[in-house]
């Protein structure tokens, strides 16, 4: 009778410990197919960095005061060149109109490009800035149908820049009326952001 009792025994403790391995924690081994990584909770992804010049080119509408300015912007090299170390061309077209048109004209006197490069976590000293300043006065004439254009160069960035902002000022003279020598100034301004391509 007593053996019978041990038996009986021993058979129930091979049970609860084979159910007790059975329900360990952890995910079922078929729940991630080979080979496949089980994401860290504290692993993060870092979001995709914008390009304004993804699709070749980029237009923008500027408004200074009076004056109303049409902006196109594209680079002759392609996005995947824009490497830290490259020579990087920003070209820019530019046209404006007045409101209310009595006759008056608008000139650019100086445009300006700054150039910030950057990644996710810290932003870098700014790259010196280019200005183009009128060699004629007051200004170049920019109402349509006159525009302006001009290339400007963002140079070498840091390393682990993964972007740049590109920050532009545009100043203007406007005439306060026809065959007026006296001018109001107006001043617009304009960030475009351009992915750095792994070098």
């Amino acid at each position: 009778m007593r053996q019978r009792h041990a038996r009986t025994l021993a058979l129930a403790t091979a049970v609860a410990v084979g159910a007790a391995a059975l329900t360990g924690c952890g995910p079922a081994p078929w729940t991630n197919p080979a080979g496949s990584p089980t994401p860290s909770a504290t692993e993060t992804v870092a979001p995709p960095v914008s390009n304004d010049l993804s699709g070749g080119s980029t237009e923008r509408e500027l408004t200074a005061g009076a004056v109303a300015a049409s902006v196109n912007y594209w680079s002759e090299l392609s996005m995947d060149r824009w490497t830290a170390n490259a020579v990087k061309p920003i070209s820019l077209s530019l046209v404006t109109t007045v409101t209310p048109d009595d006759g008056q004209k608008v000139y650019l006197q100086k445009a300006t490009m700054v150039a910030v490069p950057a990644n996710a976590t810290e932003t870098f000293d700014a790259l010196p800035p280019q200005t183009d300043s009128a060699t004629v006065n007051p200004g170049y004439l920019v109402l349509d149908p006159y525009s302006y254009s001009q290339t400007f160069n963002v140079g070498t960035v840091p390393a682990e820049a993964t972007y740049v902002t590109v920050q532009f000022t545009y100043d203007f003279l406007v005439q306060t009326a026809p065959k007026s020598k006296e001018y109001a100034k107006q001043t617009a301004t304009d960030t475009l952001t351009v992915a750095i391509a792994a070098g």
